[in-house]
């Protein structure tokens, strides 16, 4: 296999990442008589990913609300039950198919509305059009509890980042009286770079001139370096990571969810090392069938995903961080789908 780095790799990671690590919207603060809904709403299957949309920048991941316009791309209805229920994937008991069938949907939400009301207007949708029914439990599961190994972690606090400055026109309103969209940033000059967005958040990723790594920098999030060691495995070093992003990335390549249950508050800088295997299986098993190799055979969304093993490579990273995942039963409080349709009612 050749050494250069695969760039659409370090793409796709990003942008299930950027999606996962998207804080929910807050609750609406008025609570309502009637449930919210959009006012329209089209629903369309969507198209698969592929090496070209990632090396244009051109990925369409996530949601996005603009005043009141909602774009959301190439999302489950898990994905979408995650966002409008405020859970993690580990909190939904649901049929596969309702994580690997995946849309496009473009909503307007009612006048008046705002952004933080999109998560009850989305558990409307998938009422309505896709004829959700559910109930909850708390229920026990296998999880990894993510604990402080016995001789304490060996993390680096993060460094404390500088104010980004403010665009000329960050402070200006539009025709509404709301504060304009500050201007995205140029794409990165030359071969080997480009800026997207996923899940709402603009990224600019750029390729080591050796080919052999990218460093990717998210807004707020520092930065994630990538590079490829001679094994064949992919190190990431992450400049600003908290123990809750920590445990949802991990969760991602293991058998079981993982818990932070570390106690550890504010953010570190973290380095975690992965086969090529490992990152097959995490793109499989998060059914996004992210192109892993330019002209490769991918990461097909019905792969069967690789069991975790405490002697792999992540449980290696995880012990050398002075941390260790540990196997428990832990009650979850869980939504378990009764009823779903895969074809939404006709927009």
């Amino acid at each position: 296999m050749s050494k250069r780095f695969p760039f659409t790799i370090a793409a796709g990671l990003l942008a299930t990442a950027a999606f996962a690590q998207t804080p929910p919207a807050a609750a609406s603060a008025a609570p309502t008589t009637t449930p919210l809904a959009f006012e329209v709403a089209t629903i369309k299957p969507a198209p698969p990913i592929n090496p070209m949309a990632i090396a244009q920048g051109k990925l369409h991941v996530g949601m996005k609300v603009d005043q009141a316009r909602v774009d959301i791309g190439y999302l489950s209805l898990g994905d979408l039950m995650m966002m409008a229920y405020k859970v993690k994937r580990h909190q939904v008991v649901a049929p596969d198919w309702a994580f690997t069938e995946r849309y496009d949907i473009l909503a307007k939400m009612p006048e008046g509305a705002n952004k933080d009301q999109a998560p009850e207007m989305l558990q409307s949708l998938l009422a309505e059009r896709f004829g959700l029914k559910f109930h909850r439990e708390n229920k026990e599961q296998p999880v990894y509890a993510l604990i402080v190994g016995k001789g304490g972690h060996k993390m680096k606090d993060a460094p404390p980042e500088a104010d980004a400055p403010k665009p000329a026109d960050a402070e200006k309103k539009d025709d509404n009286g709301e504060p304009k969209e500050p201007p995205k940033p140029a794409p990165p000059p030359g071969k080997g770079g480009m800026v997207f967005e996923a899940g709402g958040t603009q990224a600019r990723v750029t390729q080591n001139a050796d080919g052999k790594g990218a460093t990717v920098a998210v807004a707020g999030q520092g930065q994630i370096k990538m590079s490829m060691g001679e094994n064949g495995a992919m190190r990431m070093e992450f400049t600003k990571l908290n123990m809750a992003g920590l445990s949802e990335m991990l969760s991602r390549f293991c058998d079981r969810p993982v818990i932070d249950m570390t106690e550890l508050k504010g953010n570190y800088q973290v380095g975690i090392e992965m086969s090529m295997d490992m990152m097959r299986s995490m793109a499989a098993k998060s059914g996004m069938g992210i192109p892993m190799m330019p002209g490769g055979d991918g990461a097909k969304a019905d792969s069967a995903p690789t069991a975790a093993d405490p002697s792999g490579s992540i449980f290696s990273s995880v012990q050398q961080l002075g941390l260790k995942l540990d196997p428990r039963k832990l009650p979850v409080d869980t939504i378990i789908v009764d009823h779903m349709e895969k074809t939404p009612t006709e927009n």
